[in-house]
């Protein structure tokens, strides 16, 4: 079993680190790379906001790299400073993805509101499944054990139900950027390559779980 979760915590790892090299490769990569049209990242996010009528969604400016996120209670587009100021295709592309949930918010996309909705649940989960496991283990517990792969369940759940969300933030963020017209063709395909290698993360982190999963399932079993 040892062997077995050793291996386990490898492929993870591999997952892991090799999601965020690719990420940050691509993104470095593209950030070099000035836009035709020369707006910034936060010029870019502010006309998709106001395209979709969401001029009630703010824009501001965070710190740290690659911290970028909406936040649908405040209303509020966070973009690093990387980002915000930047002319760059890598920081074009980051800002519309981010605005493409705040699109979602707005239009009611229901992957987007069951996501919001299982937060509490699986902030809760991910806090004591690993708890439960190891009261569970060492009080031979079969109960608690269970318990703890159904809380570790919960949190694979919102990692799934995560990844049509991701997908489609880029998915309106491309077309919206192609559409226009701020990139040339060259610039697009990189807009698009930083997209898909931040969607990777997602399924990496996924794919790890669901590893995870199959072998907490078996040692319950055992």
């Amino acid at each position: 079993m040892e062997l077995n979760y050793f291996a386990l915590i490898i492929i993870t790892l591999v997952l892991g680190f090799g999601a965020q090299a690719m990420i940050k490769h691509t993104y470095r990569k593209w950030d070099k790379t000035p836009s035709s049209s020369g707006i910034s990242g936060a010029q870019a996010a502010r006309r998709m906001l106001d395209a979709n009528g969401l001029s009630n969604v703010s824009i501001t400016q965070v710190a740290g790299e690659l911290s970028d996120h909406y936040d649908p209670r405040t209303n509020v587009v966070s973009l690093s400073a990387s980002v915000y100021d930047s002319h760059s295709v890598s920081a074009i592309a980051v800002a519309c993805h981010e605005c493409g949930h705040a699109v979602q918010t707005a239009q009611g996309y229901v992957p987007g509101k069951v996501r919001s909705a299982i937060v509490p649940v699986v902030s809760f989960a991910s806090n004591i499944w690993m708890l439960a496991l190891i009261l569970g283990i060492i009080m031979s517990i079969l109960g608690l054990i269970y318990l703890a792969i159904a809380l570790f369940a919960a949190v694979l759940i919102f990692q799934l139900v995560t990844l049509p969300v991701e997908f489609n933030a880029s998915r309106r963020a491309l077309a919206f950027i192609q559409q226009s017209g701020w990139l040339t063709a060259g610039e697009n395909s990189g807009a698009a390559s930083v997209l898909r290698a931040a969607a990777l993360t997602y399924v990496a982190a996924a794919l790890a779980s669901v590893l995870q999963l199959i072998y907490l399932l078996g040692m319950a079993r055992r």
